[in-house]
């Protein structure tokens, strides 16, 4: 029978489960064959991406859920939610008054892969290592706080930051501190290829055909410590090159869960389906999709251009037209279900209006219609990227005040030469580190920032992000967050478009699907198990 698993969020850092149906019952650990899991995240070296799993290096959702299975943190957020834990580490806490002390000491018995012990120097040599290196993902930004590194014996590590970061703790459970053994990882080198090697749940052996992994294979790790408790001893995770492909292969039996990206279409097909054995989980999602800009770029350099094209676009129409109830307008960085949420973009533009747009550019002294090239890639992002950007080009060309053309490149050329800013105006899409508004923010504006953005604003790096920072209480945080939403919206160096819902599909006879995605689109394949199907 077909059942639909609905997640609902409870309360910030809280997913309840509500199952419509019953299903299959068992933890399947002992279940003998490995559960499959398709994706279409593309996992591709190249001269550009020599590293694409090192963890100094990736930064993006597909690499980090590799590396949440094999590369263990000090702290993680259990099911992806709540206040982090100790993980690798027994306890961790702030030791000062200032919160800017942060003490971890780590578990008993800890060891790599390989057998070999993990210790306190081991952590201070991987953070170290991410720091120094500076990879042009600018994943190390998140570990921009930290002044100094000690150790103290073999199972206390000690973090010394530069300034109070209440965020600390969610940073800590992050790939990019991930616990690396010296032996296999070089301290001011990045580890090309797909070979990854930690003190996970699992360990991972990949398939690799022309310079592309199309499976990784992760074994459970019987030397793992830690909180997690895998329900299967062995997933595949396989790559497909779009949507359809993982579809066929669903329904063919090749693979037994399919997650990100399915398309729309996909998704409506099996919301309808009464009759079938696939089992689809929708929760609240994270993930937002924007436009970005080169604000150094003589197209949209003057920022009435970038204000012009946010008084147009219709976001509601937008998602009405490509997503349906599959995602909601969004008007700002922050989702709606963050705390320090503003509508400030909103708050600023009101309701699409060309007459509005119209004015911004005429007080500017900016001749339309103005010639822009809007770019956004082809397989990150799923199937509807495309139509996504016809609507928009659209919305824009019907204003009479824009002449655009869209030009759509693959992921693995796209990455790069965004990063190098050939693009004056571009989509992307965000899937948080963790679920608080700093990382909304602080990514897209801070100095180091992960789009390389030419734009800088004194006022939220040196003050406001810091301040929001020193906030335990992200409540208390919400007016310095606030702010800096605000000045977004009014120099709008990024565009939000829209915040999306996630579903996974399973077979029927596999267990813990409610719980194989977070809210983060983090993958947590120790959830997963084979029960027995209706």
């Amino acid at each position: 029978m077909n059942r639909k698993t609905l997640v609902l969020s409870a309360v910030l850092g809280l997913l309840t489960p509500v199952l419509a149906a019953c299903g299959g019952s068992s933890s399947g650990g002992n279940s003998g064959d490995a559960i499959v899991v398709g994706t279409t995240d593309r996992f591709t070296a190249s001269s550009d991406i020599p590293a694409p799993l090192d963890p100094a290096y990736a930064y993006d959702v597909g690499t980090w859920n590799v590396l949440r299975q094999t590369v263990q943190t000090l702290m993680t957020q259990t099911r992806g939610e709540g206040e982090p834990e100790p993980e690798a580490a027994e306890s961790c806490g702030f030791t000062d008054t200032g919160d800017e002390r942060y003490a971890c000491k780590l578990r008993k018995g800890l060891k790599f892969a390989s057998g070999d012990p993990v210790t306190a120097a081991d952590v201070k040599f991987s953070i170290d290592r991410a720091r120094s290196i500076k990879a042009e993902s600018e994943v190390y930004a998140l570990l921009s706080t930290i002044d100094t590194v000690e150790t103290q014996g073999d199972d206390e590590v000690i973090f010394h930051l530069k300034n109070a970061d209440a965020t600390f703790p969610y940073k800590l459970s992050t790939p990019v501190a991930g616990i690396l053994n010296p032996k296999d990882y070089d301290k001011g080198k990045l580890r090309d290829g797909f070979k990854v090697d930690g003190s996970g749940p699992y360990t991972m052996q990949a398939e690799v055909r022309n310079d592309e992994m199309v499976k990784a294979t992760f074994t459970k790790n019987p030397t793992y410590k830690g909180l997690l408790a895998p329900k299967n001893d062995k997933v595949v995770l396989e790559s497909f090159k779009d949507s359809a492909a993982m579809s066929t292969a669903l329904g063919k039996g090749d693979i037994d869960v399919m997650t990100r990206q399915m398309s729309p279409e996909q998704i409506r097909t099996l919301q309808d389906d009464t009759k079938g054995d696939v089992n689809l989980v929708e929760m609240p999602g994270l993930e937002i999709r924007y436009l970005a800009f080169n604000t150094n770029a003589p197209t949209v350099r003057d920022k009435a251009v970038r204000q012009a094209m946010a008084q147009i676009i219709d976001r509601g129409q937008l998602v009405s037209q490509v997503y349906g109830t599959q995602a909601e307008p969004l008007y700002s960085l922050v989702p709606a279900t963050i705390t320090g949420h503003s509508n400030s973009f909103f708050n600023k533009y009101g309701d699409p209006s060309v007459a509005k747009a119209r004015t911004l550019l005429a007080k500017a002294n900016i001749t339309s219609p103005v010639k822009l090239t809007l770019h956004y890639t082809t397989d990150h992002y799923g199937s509807a990227t495309a139509k996504e950007f016809e609507v928009l080009k659209k919305q824009l060309n019907d204003s009479g005040l824009f002449d655009v053309t869209l030009q759509g490149t693959p992921w693995a050329q796209f990455s790069p030469a965004q990063r190098h800013g050939a693009y004056d105006a571009y989509g992307m899409g965000w899937f948080p580190d963790f679920p608080d508004a700093d990382n909304y923010l602080a990514p897209f504006l801070d100095r180091d920032n992960f789009l390389n953005s030419p734009y800088y604003n004194a006022d939220i790096s040196e003050k406001l992000i810091p301040q929001s920072r020193r906030e335990a209480d992200r409540l208390t945080a919400s007016k310095a967050l606030t702010d800096i939403q605000d000045h977004v919206a009014d120099d709008v160096p990024v565009l939000p478009l829209w915040q999306g819902k996630q579903y996974v599909a399973t077979r029927d006879n596999i267990t813990g699907s409610e719980y194989a995605m977070n809210s983060s689109s983090t993958l947590q394949l120790w959830e997963l198990g084979r029960g027995v199907g209706n």
